[in-house]
């Protein structure tokens, strides 16, 4: 397995906080090239990637940002996660190891509609690639259709022992569907099949009511000082 400890990090200037108003957020950046095993361990470390930078908040005056992961194998859905599976039920799921031009049409109507106020708008084609792309590894973009229409994308990373939900985008005027707990469900049943221990589902934010949903996939674990723990419920 490659090491890690050889990687140069560095600390990014500070810039106003995405999710928290009144925020500011600083970064701790790798400096180095890495490859697949590397970015599982550094993972395994609350670390988490946009395109090819891999990164962790390291910000000075708020630890709002957790990291969380499942472990898959301990998973049990909940009722009501039962019933957003079968509110779906007609959904039809696909995948596929290359970016596609529908891809990035379903992406650009769910940033225009649903974050119109950040950062990433306006869309574009090439802000998909350098947000989701990543060279040395392999991604798969996970499909939900609804009568012959793309509805959801959920990015996810695959590496040898784990999965990493980086991103998902959906039709936006089908929100009363949940599609974006539903895609966490399916991630979890995917890292089921391929055997995989864990699921990592990024920052749970509890301020921010965009970000505060992730501790409902029981039992969960957040990372900390003391290294990964069960999260509160």
């Amino acid at each position: 397995m490659s090491d890690i400890r050889h990687l140069k990090l560095g600390i990014s200037a500070t810039f106003p906080c995405s999710y928290l108003p009144d925020q500011q957020e600083q970064l701790l950046v790798n400096c180095d090239p890495v490859d697949v095993n590397q970015f599982g361990q550094l993972l395994a470390l609350g670390f988490r990637r946009s395109g090819d930078q891999i990164y962790r908040p390291h910000c000075q005056q708020c630890d709002a940002c957790v990291p969380l992961r499942v472990p898959v194998g301990r998973f049990k859905a909940s009722a009501s996660q039962r019933r957003i599976i079968n509110k779906n039920q007609d959904l039809q799921w696909r995948a596929t190891l290359r970016p596609q031009s529908y891809h990035r049409t379903l992406y650009h109507h769910y940033i225009s509609e649903r974050h119109r106020e950040g950062s990433m708008f306006p869309p574009s084609d090439e802000q998909f690639d350098r947000f989701l792309l990543c060279p040395w590894l392999e991604i798969l973009f996970l499909e939900a259709w609804l009568d012959d229409e793309l509805v959801l994308v959920a990015v996810t990373d695959l590496l040898s022992d784990s999965l990493s939900a980086t991103y998902t985008f959906f039709h936006p005027d089908l929100a009363a569907r949940s599609l974006g707990t539903r895609a966490v469900l399916a991630q979890i049943a995917l890292a089921q099949q391929l055997n995989r221990q864990h699921l990592y589902l990024g920052y749970q934010i509890d301020q921010c009511p965009k970000m505060a949903y992730k501790r409902h996939f029981q039992p969960a674990e957040q990372f900390s000082e003391q290294g990964w723990v069960p999260c509160p419920r």
